[in-house]
């Protein structure tokens, strides 16, 4: 086993608690697989840590994968939030008291879909900044954050007598640049990082830096990281330090469910079959955007992150099992029956096994013991036949384009082995004996094995079997039915049980990892381990019965409905009051100013201004620096909604020669949170234009012979350059380069560099004024990809450059009697109690916006996120954590929709009844 040996100002410093070598992670002399939750405490209340926490230990994760948020920790420079729901001391204390190892994630850059990537706002305002780079300025801010951050992780390590194991070091950085560019960058923090008296490894994912052991992120081609790994790292253990269990959503796009169940425990195995031995599920456990925490991110201009952070995952927002949890718990008990082998395999030889076309196998190997992993090429379920190297044909069932693992001559102990042709999830000792529990598909059959040295015997229950080679060697053919089924026999005189079940049991299975061994609860819906140690099952509506497996009470008596009625707090008596928007008592600038700028983090700002309209009816307003929504108004009437932003034009009608009101309403959508070009100014941080004129620049391009679309679907080879010309009007000396930009392109022969210019971001803002010319222009660029949403020039004129601004926080606006007028901001409050439910529920409520528009939401003046209507998200969490005796709901509609439709509800799940069970 190779030790982890780091660097600390120069003298060797030798980690004993954990230790790796280039199979896998060793902690406190064990070797482990890493099964890692990715769960992050900033995205929930802390009441309800302790039941998802509970939840990924249920589900077989022996480990949990949390970011720290900056932003959360300093909102304000210099004041700092380590309380309540903030309390991250508190979390990774829970994390060691449920048994579960940390892997730590300090950023300073997290990603995570989170605003800013996690950086607070205010570093926008420091003149100058640059992210994530090798700068003074932005390390010494950096270097103060991790004084905070990072003791409250040391004296959590697992050599202080916590549970951190990993630390990582900075987030993905390998997608802006190569290690040897970021190497200064890199090794500042990870030397931040030791000076401060970090003693676990240190881990990188996506790009890697001496002295740390890197990871890979990905949902497909799990052979191809593992290789690039290898190629790297060869002595480090392979680990899966972000596997996307599902995906994030944004606001008009449609729902992001096509990681199905079915896939993700495919995408498992082609882990498993490359040779990770750790693998982190991210989301394990998404949460909330709660406040305005959603960020934004690369593809399009307008890419901003729902309020739910759902995921998709096994957990759901609400702490509700899922398919997927059900997948990821079955596979994570495979792999703890397995892991002897799967620790310690090497690929091997498949051309060893034999199968028809259609199908085809690779094996990992430890000495004789082998598993092999069988995919189907079919388009059906089908069963097939396996021939071993050792000449014996064994039958294998394989779902369409599905992968599954056959065990062949497993060691189950000295001299007893195991060949099983479906998945085997327990492999332990229970009730005094030694306990196999195997699953299938409801009416699937499994072909298992059992050899010896020694005589094994077989209780005559009837199930069908062979006997072979004397007595050391039986093999059974068994079919997976609703009910449990029991084969009893025992090998060498040591009793042995198989326990075959199917896969809705396997679903129902949970394991209880206790001081006095394992034990087994078979048929229940959901479980739950509370606080004082006793355990809570959720009823099921199946005709099996339950099961338990070990050291367990008696079974609950009495047969209870499993589902109970409730019904939410209705939502009565709505009061509302819309924005006076005559007038705007707001700070002055001749030009709009950010969010930032005005120390106003996230939330809504009014901007407005006069215009004098002269002889004209109508013009076309240029924003030309614009990074979020906006609705537009003139004189006081809404005349447009901005979605597409970075720039934008809008036409606005004018009442002639009269002084014209114009305001512009924009809301904070979230920063970028994955970019080359972090810290964009929120608001309107640019001048505005008057009299503009706008270009679709998707047409009309160039390449050889042809007229290329960029909107429509295209042949042309990436890096090929195309061209186009557009003309730009008398007296317009301002121009704006909106959209999908190519890293390789020039105005009128002049090129214009990008830096940091990554292909896969697609959206820039790019200020052209300096490079047009009166009349016709030639653009050339190369040709990324296509169809693209966006590509247009914004031009204006200096001397139409609208001066005299009033900007205003939408809470400090007057307010009037509401009429029921759509077309103004609304503020909207109602009162409800909280709900008295029944003790034998776990109930979860969410609020269902039918009928409004876009805004925000507060709870008991609680931030919970922005709501749009636009989809995917209909629904908004609402935690019961957070909840008083009497409520206040308060929703602020940037259309004055009417909240008449608005109701609470709980969910689904929350039907089902409990019960309490003894162990």
């Amino acid at each position: 086993m190779q030790e982890t040996i780091v660097q600390t100002n120069g003298l060797p410093h030798k980690n004993t608690a954990v230790q790796y070598n280039a199979f896998s992670y060793n902690i406190n002399g064990e070797q482990v697989f890493l099964n890692s939750a990715a769960i992050h405490y900033f995205r929930m209340p802390k009441e309800e840590w302790r039941e998802v926490l509970v939840k990924a230990k249920l589900a077989g994760m022996n480990c949990v994968d949390t970011y720290f948020a900056w932003n959360v920790h300093e909102p304000e420079e210099g004041k700092w939030n380590f309380e309540g729901d903030n309390d991250c001391g508190a979390f990774l204390d829970l994390c060691h008291e449920l048994g579960l190892w940390v892997i730590a994630r300090p950023g300073p850059f997290i990603c995570a879909e989170w605003d800013f990537g996690g950086f607070p706002y205010w570093l926008n305002n420091k003149e100058d900044m640059k992210f994530r780079v090798f700068d003074k300025q932005y390390l010494t801010y950096v270097d103060l954050y991790m004084d905070r951050i990072i003791p409250i992780i040391k004296e959590r390590e697992i050599n202080a007598g916590g549970s951190v194991i990993l630390v990582q070091v900075e987030n993905e950085y390998g997608y802006l640049a190569s290690d040897e560019v970021a190497r200064d960058y890199m090794l500042h923090l990870r030397d931040v990082m030791l000076d401060r008296g970090v003693t676990v490894p240190l881990i990188t994912c996506v790009g890697g830096a001496e002295g740390t052991v890197e990871g890979a992120n990905f949902w497909s081609g799990a052979d191809h990281h593992y290789n690039n790994l290898v190629q790297k790292q060869p002595d480090t253990p392979k680990i899966v330090t972000e596997f996307w269990t599902g995906w994030f959503e944004h606001w008009g796009a449609p729902a992001a469910t096509q990681k199905t169940a079915a896939l993700y425990e495919k995408r498992m195995l082609e882990s498993l079959r490359a040779g990770f031995t750790g693998i982190s599920h991210y989301m394990f456990f998404g949460g909330t955007n709660f406040g305005g925490y959603g960020g934004r991110t690369v593809g399009a201009s307008d890419i901003f992150m729902v309020t739910s952070y759902d995921y998709d995952a096994p957990l759901s927002e609400y702490v509700r099992v899922t398919d997927k949890y059900n997948t990821a718990k079955r596979m994570s008990y495979f792999v703890q029956a397995t892991e002897s082998v799967l620790l310690n395999a090497v690929e091997g030889d498949a051309a060893l096994a034999a199968l028809p076309q259609g199908f085809s196998v690779r094996v990992r190997e430890k000495g004789n013991e082998r598993i092999w992993f069988v995919e189907s090429s079919k388009d059906e379920r089908e069963t097939t036949s396996m021939t071993l190297p050792d000449g014996r044909t064994i039958p294998v069932t394989v779902g369409p384009h599905a992968v599954v693992p056959v065990i062949d001559r497993f060691q189950l102990e000295p001299g007893v082995y195991l060949t099983c042709n479906t998945y085997l999830i327990a492999n332990e000792w229970i009730d005094g004996q030694h306990t196999l529990i195997v699953y299938a598909e409801n009416g699937q059959r499994s072909y298992i094995e059992l050899e010896s040295d020694q005589p094994i015997l077989v209780q005559d229950d009837g199930v069908r079997r062979q006997q072979m080679d004397g007595d050391g060697r039986v093999a059974f053919d068994l079919c997976h039915f609703q009910e449990a089924q029991f084969v009893q026999l025992t090998v060498g005189g040591k009793p042995y049980r198989i326990v075959v079940i199917n896969k809705d049991s396997a679903d129902r299975a949970w394991r209880i990892a206790g001081k006095n061994g394992a034990g087994w609860a078979i048929g229940y819906a959901d479980f739950d381990l509370m606080a004082d140690g006793t355990f809570r099952a959720a009823l099921h509506d199946s005709d099996a019965e339950p099961i338990h497996l070990g050291d367990w009470g008696a079974l609950p008596g009495g047969q209870l409905a499993p589902y109970v009625y409730l019904q939410a707090p209705v939502l009565e008596g709505w009061s509302s009051e819309a924005c006076e928007l005559s007038a705007v008592q707001g700070q002055e600038a001749s030009q709009p100013k950010a969010f930032s700028e005005l120390g106003q983090p996230y939330g809504h700002l009014l901007y407005e201004c006069d215009i004098d309209a002269g002889n004209e009816n109508a013009t076309k307003l240029v924003l030309s620096k614009l990074e979020d929504t906006a609705r537009v108004y003139v004189n006081g009437k809404q005349q447009a909604l901005v979605q597409k932003v970075g720039a934008a034009a809008v036409e606005v009608q004018l009442t002639p020669n009269s002084k014209n009101q114009l305001q512009i309403l924009v809301q904070n959508m979230g920063r970028l949170n994955f970019s080359p070009y972090l810290g964009e100014a929120k608001g309107i941080a640019g001048a505005v234009y008057a009299d503009g004129h706008s270009i679709d620049l998707l047409g009309g391009w160039k390449h050889e012979e042809a007229t290329v679309h960029l909107n429509e679907v295209n042949s042309i080879a990436g890096g090929s350059m195309i061209s186009r010309t557009f003309s730009v009007e008398a007296g317009f000396d301002r121009a704006v380069l909106v959209g999908a930009i190519s890293g390789r392109l020039s105005i009128n022969g002049k090129e214009i560099k990008l830096e940091g210019y990554q292909d896969w971001f697609l959206h820039h803002t790019l200020d052209i004024s300096d490079y047009i010319q009166e009349g016709s222009n030639l653009i050339e660029m190369a040709y990324v990809k296509s169809p693209l949403q966006r590509l247009e020039l914004l031009a204006s004129s200096s001397k139409k450059e609208l001066n005299g601004w009033r900007i205003a926080d939408v809470r400090k606006l007057n307010r009037k009697p509401y009429a029921g007028e759509t077309g103004v901001p609304v503020w909207h409050t109602v009162q409800f109690d909280k709900p008295v439910l029944p003790a034998d529920v776990n109930a979860k409520l969410k609020l269902r916006l039918t009928g409004m528009s876009k805004g925000t939401l507060w709870l008991n003046g609680i931030d919970l996120g922005r709501y749009w209507q636009v989809g995917p998200q209909e629904d908004y969490k609402i935690p019961m954590a957070w909840l008083k005796d009497r409520n206040e709901l308060v929703l602020y509609d940037e259309n004055g929709a009417s909240p008449s439709k608005v109701r609470l509800l709980y969910d689904q799940a929350s039907s089902k009844r409990w019960i309490s069970i003894q162990s």
